[in-house]
């Protein structure tokens, strides 16, 4: 063990994230391969479940004094479980519930404990309304009451939910960085400038994160706000009656469309067609999780129509296998991203510069740039 490492690492993939957590930990052997003999990071732990539905938490080796690391996608209803002979997919209170019981397993042991949830368990009720719970709050005063220690998300729907836990390590990852780099290598002849493309933010939650695109990339913003029938409620939330644009002329420019999630995708796609009916050359969406909870059909036909052009997504959470298989569809894998954050903090430094990559994306940028203007001015001399 090197001697700045804070204790022995171990890392722990929860239901669904085996592959996830097996990518990473191929990152970490590659690093660490002189110093440790080339052996697994994994921790080999299980929740079996009884007929009943019921469950519990095994770890088959000891965690004490270990630098524990787990990963756990809440949103992954790709795993089922027996429950009285019925198959039944896992929810997120399944997943979570899992996640404690592994916590449990450990009896207190572990040196320290952190807790990667990509996609933050409960993470849309993070704020109230009228007399209903705060989900998310809860689930992070309970953790940390468990003994977690850090917990790390990805583009949280709201960053304000770590004013839970104000004295526990919270930190909300963005991807941009990766985000930007495929967009370069699925569309090479991008041009990111100030006269080629504009940002748009598909409504006022993510003004924040659409504003760092715009300050990085050193381009123009737009957005939409959604004007909500509040008198109605459907499926749990108040229905949505026009998305109004307000930002510059778009006619002839890409544009990137920037949120932290698509659920059914009705909002996306309604935005994409009016940029497309505003002048919008091509359109790109960049979403960190990629839920698709009513399926494909609707991104299909859309696709046909062009009301869009690619669709960006990390593998952060579940999708469905035939995601992979559209022909709109990107993947940004993070697994070598969420290696990074691990290697980083169990060598106990700082990962600022992980928080915020602004100079590894003005690199690419350059770089980026740079291919660009030689293919054009070989095509120029070509003609």
């Amino acid at each position: 063990m090197k001697d700045n490492q804070f204790g022995e690492l171990a890392v722990i993939g929860m239901k669904g994230c085996e592959a996830f957590a097996e990518q990473v930990d191929y990152y970490l052997k590659d690093w660490r391969r002189h110093g440790i003999n080339d052996r697994s990071f994994l921790v080999d732990a299980d929740c079996p479940r009884f007929g009943s539905g019921e469950a519990k938490g095994i770890i088959h080796e000891s965690m004490r004094g270990k630098d524990v690391y787990i990963i756990c996608d809440t949103f992954n209803y790709g795993v089922t479980y027996k429950m009285y002979g019925m198959t039944v997919p896992m929810s997120p209170d399944d997943h979570y519930a899992d996640l404690k019981r592994i916590i449990a397993a450990m009896e207190g042991k572990a040196r320290r404990l952190t807790v990667i949830m990509p996609m933050l368990y409960e993470g849309r009720q993070h704020k109230r309304s009228s007399r209903e719970s705060l989900d998310c709050a809860l689930m992070l005063q309970e953790l940390v009451g468990m003994g977690v220690s850090n917990i790390l998300t990805f583009d949280a729907h709201d960053s304000r939910i770590n004013n839970a836990i104000p004295l526990s390590g919270f930190d909300n990852v963005r991807p941009a960085y990766q985000m930007i780099k495929a967009l370069i290598r699925a569309v090479p002849d991008v041009q990111i400038d100030k006269d080629h493309m504009v940002i748009i933010s598909p409504d006022e939650g993510a003004m924040s994160r659409c504003m760092y695109y715009s300050s990085v990339l050193g381009l123009d913003i737009g957005m939409f706000y959604k004007r909500r029938n509040y008198s109605v409620v459907v499926n749990g939330r108040n229905p949505i009656e026009a998305h109004e644009y307000l930002g510059q002329d778009l006619h002839g420019k890409d544009v990137i469309v920037v949120d932290d999630m698509i659920a059914s995708g009705e909002s996306m796609l309604d935005v994409c067609k009016q940029l497309k009916e505003k002048g919008a050359n091509r359109v790109f969406c960049f979403a960190t999780f990629g839920l698709f909870t009513e399926g494909f059909d609707k991104f299909d036909q859309s696709a046909k129509e062009g009301v869009f052009d690619r669709v960006f997504t990390t593998n952060l959470v579940y999708r469905r296998p035939e995601l992979a298989t559209k022909p709109w569809y990107v993947e940004v894998n993070m697994c070598k991203y969420v290696a990074y954050l691990i290697d980083t903090l169990n060598n106990d430094a700082t990962i600022s510069t992980l928080l915020n990559p602004v100079k590894r994306i003005q690199t690419l940028m350059d770089k980026h740039r740079k291919e660009l203007s030689s293919q054009l001015k070989i095509e120029f001399e070509e003609s």
